[in-house]
């Protein structure tokens, strides 16, 4: 069940990658989210499944589809218990209409109940990857994580480079890390895909740090639970009002510290995200005449699988497809 999931929800990430990289460099923000969010809507009713969207694209009022709350899927309409669905239909809308390197289409699912509630806010997120889970504490100075990190990992600190969303807010944050010797890597969008990264051999990534989207800090939990990785997080309200609508999902306690499995705690859980544009893990949509080619990630956790796909989608069979396969 959770790996026939995991299959059918890598179509849905891919139709909304296919339809938002049309805008690639256009510098239209907001029509290459609309077109993800068709695109991965349409695809979601395709499938046999009594999904409801637990993160998406805000509430109701704000969000003409994949709002929270929305029910999707063939079944959706049957009353039975389905899934719950964290969507981010397109993590980084400002790389696509810059034509900058990152961009991706994302989702997790789980059962009902497996996937926090969160309001649209801010996370303080520590990411890291499976060697170090545990041996972090987002409590303590961000120097002495970056050392823990290093003598984990037996190396030094200025072998280590930390991931930082590139904002007014880390300049502190910035410093401190600057101060141990590690490399840091600035981005402008995109720390969903960052925080995966620490949990890829390869990469070169080995954490990120600072305060990012929460609704991205769940679906994050969800790829580092199934990879290993770990994620600690703590909630930091922008006002009052997103305050109280945290305390009314649970979560008044701005100390409390959540980790990878209080975000993402289901017992069948998967993962699916496709580049848009090629980045550090995913290479971007590549047309050709008569198609497209996209590559992708899957996880399964219960099946302790991952799978980097690629594919080339056929939009006229009647053509051959200009690409090497």
């Amino acid at each position: 069940m959770e790996e026939l999931l995991a299959l059918e929800m890598v179509r849905v990430t891919e139709a909304a990658a296919i339809a938002s990289a049309r805008y690639m460099g256009r510098g239209d923000r907001t029509g290459a989210d609309r077109a993800a969010t068709e695109a991965m809507r349409a695809a979601m009713d395709e499938i046999d499944i009594a999904g409801t969207i637990v993160i998406g694209e805000g509430e109701r009022d704000e969000a003409p589809m994949l709002y929270i709350g929305e029910r999707v899927g063939r079944n959706a309409q049957d009353g039975v218990a389905g899934i719950a669905i964290a969507v981010d239909p397109l993590e980084g809308t400002n790389l696509v209409a810059t034509g900058q390197g990152n961009a991706i289409t994302v989702l997790a699912a789980s059962e009902e109940g497996g996937l926090v509630h969160a309001p649209d806010t801010y996370l303080e997120k520590l990411c890291v990857g499976p060697v170090v889970a545990g041996k972090v504490e987002i409590t303590r100075p961000p120097s002495e994580n970056v050392e823990r990190i290093a003598s984990a990992l037996g190396r030094r600190p200025n072998d280590i480079t930390v991931i930082i969303l590139d904002r007014p807010r880390h300049s502190d944050l910035i410093a401190e890390v600057r101060s141990t010797g590690a490399r840091i890597k600035l981005i402008g969008d995109g720390d969903l895909s960052a925080a995966i990264s620490v949990a890829v051999s390869g990469t070169g990534v080995h954490a990120v740090m600072g305060i990012g989207g929460a609704p991205e800090g769940v679906i994050t939990a969800a790829a580092l639970r199934c990879l290993g990785g770990e994620i600690q997080a703590r909630f930091r309200y922008r006002n009052d009002e997103e305050r109280a609508r945290g305390a009314a999902m649970g979560h008044g306690d701005e100390d409390r510290v959540y980790r990878t499995e209080d975000l993402a705690s289901g017992a069948n859980l998967v993962f699916a995200a496709t580049g848009v544009t090629g980045g550090d893990l995913l290479q971007g949509v590549r047309f050709f005449g008569g198609g497209a080619r996209t590559h992708s990630l899957v996880m399964a956790y219960q099946t302790k699988q991952v799978r980097f796909i690629d594919t080339v989608h056929m939009f006229d069979r009647d053509r051959p497809p200009a690409v090497r396969l």
